[in-house]
């Protein structure tokens, strides 16, 4: 009778195991969704949209093209912000990240504000920009920023951006979601119908300071 040698029971083993792990590889990669192109039609949920059908997928789901022109810098802030996130850009539908384009021409500011969703990551590729953040501890970080800086705003913090000289500067936000979120605080404070009475109660203003600020920013009450 033929004795089987533990050593080829052992190498029998070992190639019994390679395969099966080899098959369940080949199956996941079978499983797996490369993207999920968001299904602008429908719905948008906490997690994003649906994903359209791959059949329908085409590859300018995965291009913008809408930073080619400057955004329109003619308003009260004399800045524009022009997001590339899911709703515009269906290809970032649940990849957890998005990007912005920011105008700012002379003496423009977007005001204090905060994205609920997501981090930013802000890059300057023309002019100079004052920029900062408020920590929850009301520890301020300001700092000028020239062509080729970066700076990080943490998630859900309070932070601006102010046109530091004399000619429109640019730069991008990129994201840590699909859609970062975003309330501005001087709009959320005077831009509703929230009671007069009740907005100087908690911002310590004055009744002609807040009426005169509901005014200018589209509020009532």
């Amino acid at each position: 009778m033929r004795t089987i040698e533990p050593t080829t029971q052992a190498e029998n083993m070992l190639k019994t195991i390679l395969l099966s792990f080899f098959l369940l590889v080949i199956t996941c990669n079978a499983a797996v969704q490369d993207f999920c192109v968001g299904d602008l039609k429908a719905p948008e949920g906490p997690a994003g949209y649906s994903c359209k059908s791959p059949a329908d997928v085409t590859v300018a789901d995965f291009v913008f093209t809408g930073f080619r022109a400057a955004g329109n810098t003619t308003n009260i802030i004399n800045a524009a912000v022009s997001p590339a996130f899911a709703a515009q850009f269906p290809g970032l539908n649940g990849l957890g990240l998005s990007i912005a384009r920011l105008d700012l021409a002379p003496g423009g500011v977007v005001p204090m504000h905060t994205h609920p969703g997501a981090s930013e990551l802000l890059l300057v590729v023309q002019g100079s920009i004052v920029t900062g953040f408020i920590s929850s501890a009301n520890n301020v970080y300001v700092k000028k920023l020239v062509k080729g800086d970066i700076m990080v705003f943490p998630q859900g913090l309070l932070h601006f951006q102010i046109n530091a000289g004399g000619r429109t500067a640019v730069a991008f936000a990129s994201f840590s979601s699909q859609n970062p979120g975003l309330q501005i605080t001087d709009f959320a404070l005077f831009g509703n119908t929230l009671p007069s009475s009740l907005v100087e109660k908690t911002t310590f203003l004055d009744d002609a300071q807040v009426k005169k600020l509901k005014a200018v920013l589209g509020g009532s009450g």
